[in-house]
């Protein structure tokens, strides 16, 4: 018996191994490293005491019923391309691996809708049903090795949100294993449905928290014929956020609307041999689809050039570099203590305020600061940095930090747009919610997971 079977855990691991394969239950050193984190900040590093790979719900619902009954706690992940430390281990847990469990289960182009296992990559279900004239919308920098149910986890959103909304606004129905073991189905497979409480919303972006989610049901929307591409250049970022407005103004919706600083065009032309800061200082990708494409592209190249913006009508090749582009840059790094990517969101109508404030105070602090948004909807990610990992530099990288979420706060805005809580940002949760609203929180964790053993220390603070 390995040692880590020994000490605490060791009966569960072997009740596992009665009805799990050989190669789906790893207490490998090097297999707990890799597997006790995800991309996000480690504020408490921990190896799990084993990973275990499902194959079916069934084997789910088995390695859940053996965890509860030894009170052991489970972390779930997918690809662990999460960026706030949502499936980081911790200390006692087994993490149970879904990325197995990665078939599509059903296409069904009339009624529009697919049935998807968890760890079903966001890419190749899109490439699945582009056959069909069909798209599923959230799609996050990551959608080519990043998984459903880690879409699911985290209501992750994308360059797209713009147009087609956020994870949760795809999903219909979700199959989940609860804390015990069971299995229960949530939701429908219409578009429309409004019987009872809408569980399916509350499992969307709660991180592995209240339930397992081993199947959904997601709605598709239609694959664009007619996509139309502007990349325009401003002399300043100021002026490339007040373009968001403009087309607000101008009713005009693109399906993607990013804007990147000049620190971000630079990183980018270093690590891919580009040119975009020659261009300009900031830039606005916009994309229109659909019929009314062109006529919008129309309208908003007249009003970004009012606002000084040089307008660049891109073909379909150099489209899909820039958009590729802008799709990497955020994960350029993996965050790290001395390099944090933010995920703050503030109302349009405070873009240019906020990216002023950041701008500010990344000079008084002393860090290094690039500016990328989903500017469409108000979503930032800010990556504040310093070189080195000298006491005195994280000091001032953290001071940035939370500065940078007071002030998203004051502006009427949020901690996170759409990369969740995870570990990293519990620290930040109360400045935004109020106790009584966690405590309601703390207090449907507990009716769903009574034992506190699915994902601990996640998602909610515990009680001060």
């Amino acid at each position: 018996m390995a040692e880590q079977e020994i000490g605490p855990g060791g009966e569960f691991l072997a009740e596992l191994r009665a009805v799990l394969r050989v190669d789906q239950v790893s207490v490998d050193g090097g297999d707990l490293q890799t597997f006790a984190i995800d991309q996000g900040p480690v504020t408490d590093f921990q190896l799990p005491l084993a990973v275990v790979w499902a194959e079916s719900v069934e084997q789910v619902q088995s390695v859940v019923r053996a965890a509860a009954s030894h009170k052991v706690s489970l972390v779930t992940r997918g690809a662990g391309t999460g960026v706030s430390g949502g499936a980081h281990a911790t200390a006692g847990c087994v993490v149970l691996n879904l990325t197995r469990m990665n078939h599509i289960l059903e296409i069904n182009p009339a009624d529009e809708i697919a049935r998807v296992e968890p760890g079903v990559i966001n890419g190749d279900l899109n490439t699945a049903i582009a056959a069909h004239g069909l798209m599923f919308a959230p799609d996050p920098a990551s959608y080519k090795i990043s998984t459903i149910g880690g879409n699911i986890a985290t209501n992750a959103g994308g360059l797209r949100c713009a147009k087609y909304g956020v994870t949760r606004d795809a999903v219909l129905s979700l199959d989940v294993v609860m804390a015990d073991g069971s299995l229960i189905t949530t939701g429908h497979r219409t578009f429309k449905g409004v019987a009872g409480y809408d569980l399916t919303s509350l499992f969307v972006g709660s991180e592995g928290t209240l339930g397992i989610v081993v199947g959904a049901t997601v709605r598709l929307k239609y694959l664009p014929t007619i996509v139309r591409t502007l990349a325009v250049f401003f002399p300043s970022v100021q002026q490339a956020a007040a373009g968001v407005l403009a087309l607000g103004a101008a009713r005009v919706q693109p399906c993607i609307l990013e804007l990147m600083d000049g620190q971000a065009l630079e990183e980018l032309d270093f690590r891919n041999g580009s040119n975009l800061s020659q261009r300009g200082t900031a830039l606005l990708l916009i994309q229109f689809d659909g019929l009314a494409a062109e006529a919008e592209e129309a309208v908003a190249a007249v009003e970004l050039e009012k606002l000084g913006g040089t307008v660049s009508r891109e073909d379909p090749e150099e489209a899909r570099r820039l958009v590729d582009l802008r799709r990497n840059n955020r994960g350029l790094d993996v965050d790290a203590e001395n390099r944090v990517g933010e995920d703050v969101a503030v109302p349009r109508s405070q873009l240019v305020h906020y990216i002023t404030a950041l701008g500010e105070m990344a000079v008084r602090h002393g860090v290094d600061l690039q500016v990328i948004a989903h500017a469409g909807d108000g979503n930032l990610h800010p990556t504040f940095s310093v070189p080195t990992f000298e006491p005195a530099g994280i000091a001032a990288l953290n001071a940035a930090l939370d500065e940078s979420v007071a002030k998203a706060l004051e502006l009427g805005g949020t901690i996170t747009g759409e990369h969740g809580i995870g570990q990293y940002k519990l620290r930040w949760l109360p400045l935004e919610q109020a106790e009584d609203v966690l405590e309601l929180q703390r207090r449907i964790k507990e009716l769903f997971d009574p034992q506190g053993i699915l994902n601990p220390g996640k998602a909610i603070p515990a009680r001060p």
